[in-house]
């Protein structure tokens, strides 16, 4: 069972420990997704007693119960995503900024936010997917097939807004939705790019991964720059997936059919107001 899960778990884990000792400069991410998701569920005029704050390098709910992959403060619940420690029904709203990437069993996730929420009660998550680095992938792919004549894994596969309302719906939440925010961030060179991605915990964890020879760094760096703009900066990608569910309540829809989720995030939150 081990060897068909994508992701490299203890790898997983050291990058979450080191992240979260070093945050610094590189939280804007991450800052952004949390800021993004307490304006949200500030939309929901009702009051959440009991919250569990889920993954992350860092806490983003004052006094929640947190969850995390390492020990990197006080008080947290050493726990994956896809394995969470709680009985049925512990929680009135689940939150989660930027865990959800490289959870290797992901309908496993959903399913146990699920669990462990109370009726009515809320899931709310932001994190990275979609067509994220596209232009670092390009560079990549571009450059060993040049130089090798073939291309292995170095980053890891995304998850598209569409998957993940699936998901929800399958999981059993009510109005599943979805929103993709895009974000363009510049990079002078290539290595500031892997630079911030090793500060953020972002680098690879695929369980199967080939190393990245010299050459072709050297030459997925210059494949990059030549696609400057006029002042030698480089755009990037990234896509961060804003996705919602309500555990079935009193009142509530129906559950969607997965892939018939439509209503954009705000107006189903709003919905509940």
């Amino acid at each position: 069972m081990t060897d068909a899960l994508p992701f490299d778990a203890a790898l997983r884990r050291h990058r979450h420990a080191r992240a979260a000792a070093g945050f610094g400069k590189v939280s804007f991410l991450h800052d952004l997704m949390a800021d993004e998701l307490r304006e949200r569920v500030a939309m929901v005029a009702r009051p959440f007693a009991d919250v569990l704050d889920l993954g992350g390098p860092r806490a983003i709910w004052p006094g929640a119960t947190r969850a995390a992959l390492s020990a990197n403060e006080p008080g947290v619940t050493i726990a994956d995503e896809d394995r969470l420690p709680f009985a049925d029904a512990s929680f009135d709203l689940v939150v989660s900024a930027g865990s959800l990437t490289t959870v290797n069993d992901l309908p496993a996730a959903m399913s146990g936010i699920r669990r462990v929420l109370r009726p009515d009660g809320l899931f709310v998550a932001a994190f990275v997917g979609g067509m994220s680095l596209v232009e670092l992938r390009a560079c990549l792919l571009e450059a060993e097939v040049a130089i090798t004549g073939g291309a292995g894994s170095h980053t890891a596969p995304m998850v598209e807004a569409n998957a993940a309302a699936g998901l929800l719906a399958r999981s059993g939440f009510a109005m599943p939705v979805a929103d993709v925010e895009r974000i363009s961030l510049r990079y002078a060179s290539l290595f500031g790019l892997f630079d911030d991605l090793t500060a953020m915990g972002a680098r690879s964890v695929l369980r199967r991964r080939r190393p990245l020879r010299r050459d072709v760094l050297m030459a997925a760096a210059q494949r990059f720059a030549a696609m400057a703009d006029g002042d030698g900066k480089t755009s990037v990608t990234i896509e961060i997936l804003h996705v919602a569910g309500w555990a079935p309540g009193p009142g509530q829809p129906s559950p969607k059919a997965p892939g018939s989720a439509t209503t954009s995030l705000a107006d189903a939150l709003k919905s509940r107001v």
